[in-house]
C-alpha cells in the first residue's frame, strides 16, 4: 500500500541527497505545439541537478503505437530505464523545469511498473536552486541496473475501458485540458482533431493544481478541487502527460489508484465514431 505524500521538497532532498540509493531523474518536457525555444534535453544539458539522468517520456515510449509517448511494454521500459542507471532498490526522485511536466508522467510510468519508492519534487527545478542546490551541464557516469517490474494495469485505462465507463456513473472521469478546448469554444492543437470532451467527464486544468511559484496545492487546497477525492478516477488530458499531474494531485489526497488514460484525447477524438460532447 502506498500512503504518505508523493511529493518531496526541496529541502528533504538536499538533507538525503547523498544517501547512496537515491536516483534523479529531469523529466523536463515542452510540447511541441507550444513553439518552445528549447527541448527538455537541452534545458537538461544546460543546468540539472548534479547527478540526474534525463528521462526522454518520447524515447521511453511505444515507438509502433500512432499517438505520443504512449506506455512501452514492460520489457521495452525496463531496458531503457536500465540504461539510465536506475533499478531495484533506488529511491527515485523525479523533477523537470516546467511546472510537473513530465515529472507526474514519469512518477505515474514508474508505479505502472511496479516501482513504488518514487516522488516527485516539488517546485522542480526551481525549488532545488532557491533552496540552495547547485547545478551541473555534464552527463553523469551511469552504471545500469537491474530494473524488475511488476506492471500495475489497474493504473492504465485504455479507450476500451473507457467507452464501456461512458454513462455510468461508477468512475469519475476528470479531463485536465484547459476549459476552452473542453467545452469545444478553442481549437485542439493537433491538427485534424476536434475539440469537446468525452461524455460524462468533468473539466479540472492541471493549472489549476499548482500554486502561481510552481509547486503543487496544499492537501486542503486540493480537497477544495474534487468532489470526491477517494472515488475511483480516471484521468485524462491532451495526450496522457497533465492527466498524471492530476492523479498526483489526488495520490496527495489518498487515492492513490487512479488510472490515467493514456491516449487520452488525442487517441480518443481520433476516432469519429466515439462520441464527443461539447455541453456543461
Amino acid at each position: 500500500m502506498e500512503s504518505g505524500d508523493p511529493l518531496v521538497s526541496a529541502e528533504w532532498l538536499l538533507k538525503n541527497f547523498d544517501a547512496p540509493d537515491i536516483r534523479v531523474l529531469d523529466a523536463t518536457y515542452f510540447a511541441d505545439f507550444t513553439n518552445p525555444p528549447e527541448t527538455g534535453r537541452q534545458a537538461w544539458a544546460r543546468g540539472h541537478i548534479p547527478g540526474a539522468t534525463f528521462f526522454d517520456i518520447d524515447h521511453v515510449a511505444d515507438d509502433a503505437s500512432p499517438y505520443p509517448h504512449m506506455l512501452p511494454d514492460a520489457v521495452k521500459f525496463s531496458s531503457r530505464i536500465r540504461k539510465l542507471g536506475v533499478g531495484d532498490g533506488n529511491r527515485i526522485i523525479v523533477y523537470d523545469q516546467n511546472r510537473f511536466f513530465a515529472s507526474a508522467r514519469v512518477w505515474w510510468m514508474l508505479r505502472v511498473m511496479g516501482h513504488t519508492d518514487v516522488h516527485v519534487l516539488d517546485g522542480g527545478l526551481a525549488a532545488w536552486v532557491e533552496a540552495g542546490g547547485g547545478l551541473e551541464d555534464l552527463p553523469p557516469v551511469v552504471s545500469e541496473r537491474h530494473f524488475t517490474p511488476r506492471v500495475r494495469s489497474d493504473l492504465i485505462m485504455d479507450s476500451a475501458g473507457l467507452e464501456k465507463a461512458v454513462g455510468s456513473a461508477r468512475l469519475a472521469i476528470i479531463d485536465a485540458r484547459p476549459d476552452g478546448r473542453f467545452f469545444g469554444r478553442v481549437p485542439e492543437p493537433r491538427e485534424g482533431l476536434k475539440s469537446g470532451h468525452i461524455p460524462g467527464s468533468v473539466n479540472l486544468p492541471g493549472s489549476a493544481l499548482i500554486t502561481e511559484d510552481g509547486h503543487m496545492k496544499s492537501a486542503r487546497q486540493l480537497a477544495n478541487l474534487f468532489k470526491d477525492p477517494m472515488a475511483p478516477t480516471v484521468t485524462t488530458c491532451g495526450s496522457g502527460v497533465t492527466a498524471a499531474v492530476t492523479a498526483l494531485a489526488l495520490a496527495r489526497l489518498g487515492n492513490w489508484d487512479v488510472a490515467v488514460y493514456d491516449g487520452s484525447w488525442t487517441e480518443w477524438a481520433s476516432d469519429p465514431s466515439r462520441p464527443i460532447a461539447t455541453e456543461a
